[in-house]
Order: C-alpha cells, then structure tokens, then sequence
C-alpha cells in the first residue's frame, strides 16, 4: 500500500517518521517544502498533492481544520475516481465534514495522535465510517503499530481525548520542566534534574499501566505519615493544581468544539 501524507508537520511528520518503521512506499508534500528534508532522511517521496491523490492508497491529511478545504476541494475530481482511504487527523473536524469538503463519500478514518507517535510511544484514538472494511481497518492498525496505542473511539468523544491525550504532552513537558526547575533551585545541576524529572514522570505512568492501581493508591503508597512527600502534595493541593489540571483539558476540549464549527 501507497501511502500519502498531505501536509507534514510536528504530527504529520511524527506519524511519517513512525510508519516509516513498517514501510517506506510513503510519500510527503507540504506547502513549506520543509518536508523535503524529512523525506531524504526517511527515504521516502517528496511531490505535490495530486500525485498524492492519483497515486496512494491511503492519504493522511495532515492541514489545520481552516485550510481543510482549499487542500480537498482542488482535489474532488481525483477523488471521486479513486476512492481512496483518507485519514484525517483536524481537530473538530467529523468525517462527515470531510467527505463533505472532498465532495464524494469516500472512507475515511479519523484519527487524534500525539507527538510521542515519533519515538512509537503515541496515544492514537481512532474511528472509521462506514465505507473502511474490517479488512482495511486491519491491515491500517497494523501498519501503524510502531507509532504506539491505538485505540478505537466514538467519534463523539474524540475531542474529548484530544484535550488529554492530543494537547496532553505539552502539560506533560510543563509540569516536566517546573518540576526540574524546583530541583535546580534546590541545588541539582539543570541536567540531572531534568533527566530525573522525565524518568520519574515515565516511572510514575508506567506503574500505573502496569498496575491500573488508582492513582490514588499509588500516591498514598510514596507519601509517609509526617514526611516530606506529603508536604509537597499540601503545597500542590493549596495552589489548585488538581483544579488547574482539570481545568486545562476542558478549555482544550471547548477549543475543539469551536474548532469544529469554523
């Protein structure tokens, strides 16, 4: 199978980098012409939109929700011929939209990923309409294994999972850095602090998959009566950050449901 990227970014490029790991019949383009370099380095195809149309089998879109349009309409007539799957990844955007703006029904696939998709540690919520076979769907799930989870979703709760897993890296590299800073401030050198930061952060997430004990649980389990690691958890409670965390992800949310209607 061809595949196609149309627009190649931070999350289109990651996707291309992890795939590139099952197959190389890919090809790029973007209006930027940086993901020239990107092609030469993963040993895939740089050209335009339209070969893309008339030759891959799989086309991610991989454009802002607001040039959606201007990228499939051109591209209509090429389409409808071909039919091919098409896997869109604009935040807001339904599948409905997007056979709409391709102006034929067509399969598609909607996807939400994340960044860490680039080291094949990426959290990929997908659904499919009704035109991608089983068969298809399989042989898709497969070929991006390397980018990491996948999991099905209902298109209704999709932008509710961009809000945590989609923006979620970005609060992740926040609280990351915060808590470096603060060691730093304790006297750790800026290197340890941040490599111990992002393995105790990875550490803390991988005990939980492991386990799926409640995060509560695994709080308590650090915390000592009259310690130290429960006086920090008091500073935390004092400053909101539960209120803030949680508070993050529905303003994400809110932004992709006004994404959706422009």
């Amino acid at each position: 199978m061809k595949y196609g990227f149309i627009g190649c970014g931070n999350m289109g490029g990651a996707i291309a980098r992890a795939l590139s790991r099952s197959t190389r019949d890919i090809y790029l383009t973007d209006r930027s012409g940086r993901a020239a370099g990107l092609a030469a380095e993963l040993g895939c195809a740089y050209t335009d939109s339209q070969t893309i149309a008339r030759e891959c089998d799989r086309i991610f879109l991989g454009v802002k929700p607001h040039m959606m349009a201007g990228v499939l309409e051109p591209l209509a007539p090429i389409l409808a011929r071909r039919e091919p799957l098409l896997i869109t990844m604009a935040a807001g955007l339904t599948m409905a939209r997007i056979q709409e703006l391709a102006g034929t029904s067509l399969p598609v696939i909607r996807i939400m990923p994340n960044t860490p998709t680039a080291v094949g540690k990426g959290v990929i919520p997908y659904c499919r309409n009704a035109l991608v076979p089983e068969e298809v769907l399989s042989d898709w799930v497969r070929d991006m294994g390397p980018c990491g989870l996948l999991d099905p979703l209902e298109e209704n709760l999709l932008d509710a999972a961009s809000a945590l897993s989609g923006s979620g890296p970005a609060y992740a590299y926040v609280l990351l850095e915060a808590l470096a800073d603060g060691a730093v401030a304790c006297g750790l050198p800026r290197a340890k602090a941040m490599d111990y930061a992002a393995a105790t952060l990875s550490g803390a997430a991988e005990m939980y998959l492991s386990t799926h004990t409640h995060p509560g649980a695994l709080k308590d389990a650090v915390c000592s009566p009259g310690g130290s690691t429960i006086a920090g958890i008091r500073v935390l409670e004092q400053r909101g950050f539960r209120s803030a965390a949680m508070d993050c992800v529905t303003a994400a949310y809110e932004k992709n449901k006004e994404l959706g209607k422009s």
